[in-house]
């Protein structure tokens, strides 16, 4: 059997489309998979920040329409560009071991969050990562920043700005870690919660094509999958997509089985946070718990300006 996957451009989407792949080829010896390459809107479209273009749904549409007509069997993505709904017809096929979840602050010279000087530039498109930023360092100057990870780095090297935020996992997967050494700065949990999803990969197909998701099952991992959909049914329940200043962070117990959940909603400037916290044994309704907590304390406000 041939699975053909749709995978973008970039480099971090091609080394996680060959990873799925090949885990897929050391479990099925009889299997072939061929990739396709689409440039997305979100690819080509560098010059405006994703909420004023559409949001996350620019990296995956032209993706999910080529699975629809029957072009490609399934798609890689980044789980955290992922709208929490799956369009009719398609779903999740399989969420493969999570990465890092953190996000990393990298800076040429070396700065950390901490030692940045003072009205330092940061780099970054994201409400969330500028926002809990701005709650430890009312200071800084938050700085739209798009492009692929090559591209960002090619920016701060050029002294566009002091330092840019990374979700680490794409660095680490790219083993740029390595490379940055003392120039990249782990955030703590405490220093910034991650997006929903943030470090997870998903392998999204047509829910009808049942020899698909048999073979996909293969590289489908619970404990990763039960937090992830805790973290996405606590930004749905917000009504968040990535133009919202949210953060969840979700991790399994494996010896008793239960989801524990954070989640955070903060205003763009970062002087109002919400932050709630729970465990459970369904993830489900775990996420839905903790987004009617924010709710009461006053979150849908804070999202609404």
């Amino acid at each position: 059997m041939n699975l053909i996957f749709a995978t973008r451009p970039s480099k971090l989407a091609r080394w996680q489309t060959t990873w799925v792949i090949t885990a897929l080829h050391a479990a099925h010896s009889n299997l072939s998979c061929t990739e396709e390459v689409f440039v997305t809107q979100g690819d080509k479209v560098l010059d405006k920040p994703l909420p004023m273009i559409g949001g996350k749904g620019l990296f995956t549409q032209e993706l999910e329409a080529a699975l629809l007509d029957g072009r490609v069997d399934a798609a890689v993505h980044s789980l955290k560009d992922l709208p929490t709904e799956n369009p009719t017809g398609l779903m999740l096929g399989a969420i493969p071991s999570r990465a890092d979840v953190r996000d990393a602050l990298v800076s040429e010279a070396g700065y950390t969050l901490e030692t940045l000087p003072e009205n330092a530039k940061v780099g970054t498109s994201s409400p969330r990562r500028a926002a809990q930023l701005l709650a430890l360092r009312p200071d800084l100057k938050i700085a739209d920043i798009r492009g692929n990870i090559d591209t960002r780095l090619r920016k701060l090297l050029e002294g566009q700005y002091d330092a840019v935020v990374f979700a680490a996992a794409g660095l680490i997967r790219l083993g740029l870690d390595a490379e940055l050494g003392e120039k990249m700065q782990i955030l703590s949990f405490d220093e910034m919660l991650p997006a929903p999803g943030q470090g997870a990969m998903s392998v999204q197909c047509r829910t009808d094509a049942n020899a698909t998701l048999d073979l996909l099952a293969a590289v489908d991992h619970l404990p990763t999958r039960l937090a992830v959909t805790a973290e996405r049914v606590f930004l749905a329940g917000l009504g968040g997509g990535c133009a919202v200043p949210v953060a969840a962070y979700a991790k399994v117990n494996h010896q008793t089985s239960t989801v524990s959940l954070t989640g955070l909603v903060s205003s763009l400037d970062g002087k109002k946070v919400i932050k709630v916290s729970g465990e459970g044994n369904d993830a489900i309704e775990l996420g839905k718990k903790l987004a009617e907590e924010a709710l009461a304390q006053g979150a849908a406000e804070i999202l609404q300006g």
